[in-house]
């Protein structure tokens, strides 16, 4: 398999896994971007916008625009310290947590169904396989 190949082939696997994901977490209230944010608002509160951002692979302003729908819902709320609002950090409130669990459950079962084929053995070697290659990438961009 060439590199180009190979290339496509995880992008369309993404575009697969993005369009699974979405289908489940439409019931839900839930874009596949919310529920990155939601996710990352989990393991880490208080993240600001622009490291939100960057881990769910929008621009500053999107993140701006996407954690005020949040707001809106009532999932999100804001530090209350001074300063720029859209650089506040952001929490989770109880009802963002009720909903991210049951997103949660409904990414897994996609995730499952897309490896359910895989043994254990083969799933660490895929996680770890995709590991190196995104560190590799985010190494090289940062040079």
């Amino acid at each position: 398999m060439s590199p180009d190949q190979l290339g496509v082939l995880i992008k369309e696997t993404q575009a697969v896994l993005n369009q699974r994901m979405d289908e489940v977490l439409r019931p839900l209230g839930l874009s596949v971007s919310q529920y990155a944010c939601l996710r990352n608002l989990h393991e880490e509160p208080g993240i600001t916008g622009s490291e939100l951002a960057r881990r769910t692979f929008v621009s500053r302003q999107s993140m701006n625009v996407l954690v005020q729908g949040l707001e809106r819902q009532g999932l999100v709320e804001r530090a209350p310290e001074p300063g720029p609002r859209r650089e506040r950090g952001a929490m989770l409130t109880h009802a963002a947590t009720e909903i991210l669990a049951r997103a949660d459950n409904a990414v897994s079962d996609v995730v499952g169904a897309m490896t359910e084929h895989l043994g254990q053995e083969q799933r660490n070697e895929l996680h770890a396989l995709l590991s190196a290659c995104r560190d590799a990438l985010a190494r090289e961009s940062s040079r």
